[in-house]
């Protein structure tokens, strides 16, 4: 097997301040578009910054696609927009060889994945050897096409949306395509005083038209570096392993959260810790994301579903009874790391 690497390598870390002024900086310009969703937008930035994928479910109309439209070009790299329909084949997904005539050999045609921000639209209305032509590279960040693999650049992200599976002509997504994206948002209705702003806003022209990017790749990988440099205590690993391993042993659910969801679980709550503010992971973090990350992977029983009990209210009971490690006062307990190297990112404060 032949393996064809791509560029976009990781850099230097920033400083505490670039990072938060850079990320405050595409959190303002994406709520240009999206109104009243703070919160929102921001778990998609961490999601981006985590090196994951992000699911956005909800009900036609909420706004899910101009959040994955806003992200994308908040960010000065290449994007490409993948339109989830019945007919779709999973060649026109990851690429296909093509004989040419000229040169009288195969040449490879890269697919619509070859980017460093996919926005896949409807991702639930392909059928589903067409999703599966997803999960090498949201797992493994690449692709095999006719025993040639290629690499995707970093940063790589798939941001997909999905109407409800009870909406007529939608396919659920396999346990494996679920398990692969690294957390699930649901938009919402906005407040009153934000659709009213919205009628405003959008009267006459579509604010994503004007929407420009804030970031190139290079910084977006410079982001990525300093998420990976946030220290995580041995104490909120043990925690992190024993909420995975409640949804395994909770009676309520048939299916548990996956090992990968628990290294996911982490490097999301990095990329939180990172834009708050802080250079260590607390509890808090993983009790926030438990939802998000861990409800879409997990499968309730019969009679659970039969109860209507969601797997969103199943996790957050989960996280009220599992027993949290205490903080004693004082510098946090979590952030337990020695003495900081010199030239590491976080001892540039000043």
């Amino acid at each position: 097997m032949t393996t064809q690497r791509s560029g976009g390598e990781l850099t230097d870390p920033m400083t505490v301040d670039e990072f938060r002024a850079t990320t405050n900086a595409i959190v303002a310009n994406i709520e240009q578009v999206i109104e009243g969703k703070t919160a929102t937008v921001r778990l998609a930035l961490a999601v981006l910054l985590a090196e994951g994928h992000l699911l956005i479910e909800d009900v036609p109309g909420v706004g899910k696609t101009k959040l994955a439209k806003a992200l994308a070009r908040s960010i000065d790299c290449s994007v490409r927009r993948i339109q989830f329909t019945p007919d779709l084949l999973p060649s026109d997904v990851t690429g296909v060889s093509v004989y040419n005539q000229e040169t009288r050999d195969f040449e490879f045609k890269p697919g619509a994945v070859f980017a460093n921000l996919v926005v896949g639209d409807e991702i639930n209305r392909a059928s589903p050897k067409t999703q599966s032509a997803l999960l090498e590279c949201m797992e493994e960040h690449q692709v095999t096409v006719d025993g040639v693999t290629y690499t995707m650049e970093i940063p790589f992200m798939v941001v997909a949306t999905q109407n409800p599976i009870e909406m007529e002509g939608t396919y659920p997504l396999p346990e494996a395509q679920r398990d692969r994206f690294t957390a699930r948002i649901a938009m919402g209705y906005p407040d009153a005083a934000a659709e009213y702003a919205m009628l405003d806003g959008y009267h006459s022209h579509d604010p994503l038209e004007d929407l420009t990017s804030v970031v190139d790749g290079g910084t977006v990988r410079r982001l990525i570096a300093t998420v990976r440099s946030v220290h995580v205590a041995e104490a909120v690993k043990r925690y992190a392993v024993e909420l995975v391993t409640a949804t395994r042993e909770a009676p309520e659910l048939r299916l548990g959260a996956s090992p990968r969801s628990t290294l996911q679980l982490l490097r999301t709550a990095k990329a939180v810790a990172a834009l708050d503010g802080r250079d260590y992971v607390v509890p808090d973090d993983l009790q926030t994301l438990a939802v998000p990350v861990l409800a879409h992977r997990v499968i309730p029983t019969a009679d659970a579903q039969l109860a209507r009990r969601t797997t969103d209210a199943i996790l957050s009971e989960l996280v009220h009874r599992l027993p949290v490690p205490h903080d004693r006062g004082g510098r946090s307990p979590y952030d337990t790391r020695p003495a900081t190297p010199p030239n590491s990112f976080y001892d540039r404060r000043g």
